[in-house]
């Protein structure tokens, strides 16, 4: 008897089509490629007694970028043979965040707890929630993860690594 989740089939409504996001991705990347050419035309992209100014070659990779940028824009909106497929559904976009969403949170919780306690919570919360394994293993597997790495770093390496604001380390003296 095989499990619903694994089902290949996804019968949940779109997100968004495939020519959309090529589209806003080549708006992003025609607004990069504007800001690095006009940045560059600003260091002085133009050629100097002793040769090329400071943006003379960024200037050009802008450019390219630019250009390029404008013809996926093109392909992605006006092309007859643009890609109108889905580019991701609704459970496509769900199982994304179900990551995408707890690493963010991590990365925040790094700020305040540090690397080591901010990862323990993390492997643990991550093996109980998406990997449906144990408490207590989880737990463990965490815990353990953040004391080799602590050792291997700050004992055998001497390379500290950033503790956090809190700094729930600190009654150890490193």
């Amino acid at each position: 008897m095989s499990d619903p989740q694994d089902d290949d089939q996804d019968d949940t409504p779109a997100i968004a089509k495939n020519n959309t996001v090529d589209a806003v991705v080549a708006f992003l990347l025609l607004a990069l490629g504007l800001v690095v050419i006009f940045e560059a035309r600003r260091l002085g992209a133009g050629w100097t007694t002793d040769g090329p100014g400071s943006g003379y070659f960024p200037f050009y990779i802008g450019v390219l970028i630019s250009i390029s940028a404008l013809g996926i824009l093109f392909q992605a909106l006006f092309s007859k043979s643009r890609d109108t497929g889905t580019f991701a559904t609704v459970k496509q976009t769900k199982q994304v965040a179900s990551v995408l969403i707890p690493a963010a949170i991590y990365v925040l919780a790094v700020t305040f707890l540090g690397l080591y306690l901010a990862s323990a919570i993390y492997i643990a919360l991550f093996m109980i929630i998406l990997g449906k394994y144990s408490p207590v293993k989880s737990v463990l597997v965490g815990v353990g993860v953040s004391v080799y790495f602590f050792l291997m770093f700050e004992v055998w390496f001497t390379v500290p690594l950033y503790k956090g604001m809190l700094n729930p380390t600190g009654f150890l003296g490193y």
